[in-house]
């Protein structure tokens, strides 16, 4: 059973607020602890207790572990949300073990291949120069996130997908209640259950009428026995969120912290090496680690680190953007470095569960951090960073808005 501490005031509450004035840096409270000790107990919204995780090489070392468990099923989980919040009442693979996790982790892998995500580049190109020519018809400032960081993303993974663009608005609404940390239960259900309806239903469109995309590769599953629908609509739902959530953010944050650096988004706007662009995207995604709600596990049997043990049935959290500023693992980590080699950041996760879509947000932010500063080399801020709307009430952390002008 989980370990429960509620009303202790001496453990800390987890997720921690940032320090005002430092919007790409954790909590300072959770560095705190990673400075203090390896393992550290913290308070979750139900009052549950379980360990934060606070060093990189552990991260990596319990995310690889086959005596952690990431299915959101097993005692002492450390829930986000209430049961049932974004559909963890009907869990997806990245919330189930092996050998099932990998089962339907294999039915989605192919696309996301390497080579076939780099076969979508030139596409991807187009999307980015069409939505920065719009931009640059317009007249006055412009927020980057609606005209720029949302349409890239949205547009890639519906072609891929073979989703409608027309309904994003839709399916971007929905996917902001699901990773909005304060939204209630009845929220997220209620916005994961119109989501469920709507992959559904396009599944049965696919089915009558299949086409060259990856839901339609979906349907063949389901027709093989593979897969059953509700399987399907639901690992569509997951790909469609993931493909649009984070790399948007990652646009977007991005942009103003090299904006805030204007020696680093020099370096990057002033060359067209894609081996320096693609250390500068890498650089980015340690730096910001935008996935702020850690990774989630469960023990399945007793697990010592540093001389303090992990119980059977307890709970561990992850933050990953903790374990990115880790000086042991990275020097001056809290200095963003486009020249450093940050190739082995865990932002993606780690092991068998970190991020299967990688390839193509590393591809999108590539085209885009290599095109946009240099097409608008002049591009600058529109409002005061104090007066930004940041992402403190996320899972995803970003920014709402981001009024840009050249």
């Amino acid at each position: 059973m989980a370990d429960t501490l509620a009303g202790t005031a001496a453990v800390p509450e987890y997720p921690m607020a940032r320090a005002a004035g430092c919007p790409f840096d954790p909590p300072p409270d959770l560095t705190a602890r990673q400075d203090e000790d390896r393992l550290v107990k913290v308070r979750l919204w139900d009052g549950s207790a379980p360990w934060l995780v606070t060093r990189y090489e552990d991260q990596r070392a319990l995310l690889l572990d086959p005596r952690v468990s990431a299915d959101i099923t097993r005692p002492g989980y450390p829930l986000q949300a209430a049961a049932g919040g974004g559909g963890e009442n009907n869990a997806s693979f990245i919330l189930m073990d092996d050998p099932e996790h990998a089962r339907l982790r294999r039915m989605v892998t192919a696309p996301f291949a390497i080579r076939r995500v780099e076969a979508m580049r030139p596409g991807v190109q187009k999307i980015v120069d069409d939505l920065i020519d719009e931009m640059l018809a317009e007249s006055g400032p412009v927020d980057l996130v609606e005209a720029f960081a949302l349409p890239v993303p949205s547009l890639v993974i519906c072609q891929m997908l073979g989703v409608p663009y027309e309904d994003h608005d839709f399916f971007q609404e929905n996917s902001r209640i699901l990773i909005k940390r304060d939204a209630v239960m009845e929220d997220r259900m209620a916005a994961h259950g119109r989501l469920i309806t709507y992959l559904d239903e396009l599944m049965g469109e696919k089915m009558a009428r299949p086409a060259d995309d990856l839901l339609s590769g979906l349907v063949e599953r389901v027709r093989s026995g593979e897969l059953s629908r509700s399987e399907s609509a639901r690992m569509g739902v997951l790909l469609l969120i993931a493909g649009h959530e984070t790399t948007a953010n990652m646009i977007a944050l991005g942009t103003l912290a090299l904006l805030e650096h204007p020696e680093q988004l020099a370096r990057l706007r002033d060359t067209d090496d894609p081996k320096r662009i693609a250390a500068a995207v890498e650089e980015l995604l340690r730096y910001l680690t935008i996935v702020h709600n850690g990774r989630r596990r469960a023990a399945l049997e007793d697990i010592e680190i540093g001389g303090q043990v992990i119980r059977a049935g307890e709970g561990m959290v992850m933050p990953n953007d903790l374990a990115n500023r880790d000086p042991a693992a990275f020097a001056e980590p809290d200095r963003l470095d486009l020249g450093r080699d940050a190739r082995r950041h865990i932002a993606f996760g780690f092991g068998v569960h970190q991020c299967l879509g990688q390839p193509l947000a590393r591809m999108e932010l590539q085209v885009v951090y290599g095109t946009l500063y240099r097409r608008i080399p002049t591009l600058k801020l529109a409002a005061p960073v104090e007066s930004l709307p940041f992402k403190h009430d996320g899972s995803v952390y970003g920014v709402y808005e981001l009024p840009v002008t050249w």
